[in-house]
């Protein structure tokens, strides 16, 4: 048995799949029901996942589907501000598609010599099929030691937060807790060598406890002008 609520928000994601094929923002489902927070909406999500009438597609945000709807289908009573149903053709059921999300943008980060970095300033949209799971930055690259990675001066890193890295990643190292660079990261005894992809750069290398990892590589973004 479905709250009035639950019910409420199925038929809302139900028909902005219909019309277009992606599911709503949490903004726009707590602007249609009505509610003062977004939690409210993680809640009611969860509670209709629980009960098999909600999935969320793995590895895409904003994608929702809606698996069944109560009673057989038929539309529960809903506000007049709620819009019927147009129900689909069983062949057509819309897939919720991938979505534009926001993530910080922390000012630029070296890729070379390391600067200062991490100073809020703006937000970077960026288009969900390049993030993963877990939380996400980016950083505008100021640089040219990892060219051969290809990651040039200018272009956008998506830095996914981890505060750990496995032999050959790509990570944001934070050395003396000031200065930031993007560099490939390697254990080397007790030190940690963060190597260039630029044979004109030497690798640094650093006591372990002067570096930190801030996060690392998940994906890349470039405007040509």
């Amino acid at each position: 048995m479905l709250t009035a609520k639950q019910h409420e928000l199925l038929h809302f994601i139900q028909q902005k799949l219909d019309a277009s094929g992606i599911s709503p923002s949490f903004e726009e489902m707590k602007e249609a029901l009505g509610l003062k927070s977004k939690s409210g909406i993680h809640r009611l999500i969860s509670a209709l996942e629980e009960r098999g009438f909600l999935r969320r597609l793995p590895n895409r945000a904003r994608a929702l589907e809606v698996v069944k709807l109560p009673e057989g289908g038929k539309a529960a009573p809903r506000p007049d501000n709620v819009v019927p149903l147009r129900k689909p053709a069983p062949q057509l059921k819309p897939i919720a598609a991938n979505d534009i999300v926001e993530v910080p943008l922390h000012g630029k980060i070296a890729a070379g010599v390391p600067i200062e970095a991490f100073e809020d300033y703006n937000n970077l949209a960026v288009p969900a099929a390049l993030l993963g799971a877990g939380e996400h930055y980016a950083l505008e690259v100021s640089g040219d030691s990892m060219v051969e990675a290809g990651i040039f001066d200018g272009d956008y890193a998506l830095i996914q937060k981890v505060s750990t890295a496995r032999e050959g990643d790509i990570v944001v190292a934070l050395v003396d807790g000031q200065d930031a660079t993007l560099k490939y990261f390697r254990r080397e005894g007790k030190m940690i060598r963060l190597d260039p992809a630029n044979s004109a750069y030497e690798p640094q290398r650093y006591e372990a406890e002067r570096v930190m990892v801030q996060g690392k590589l998940s994906g890349l973004l470039r405007r040509y002008h």
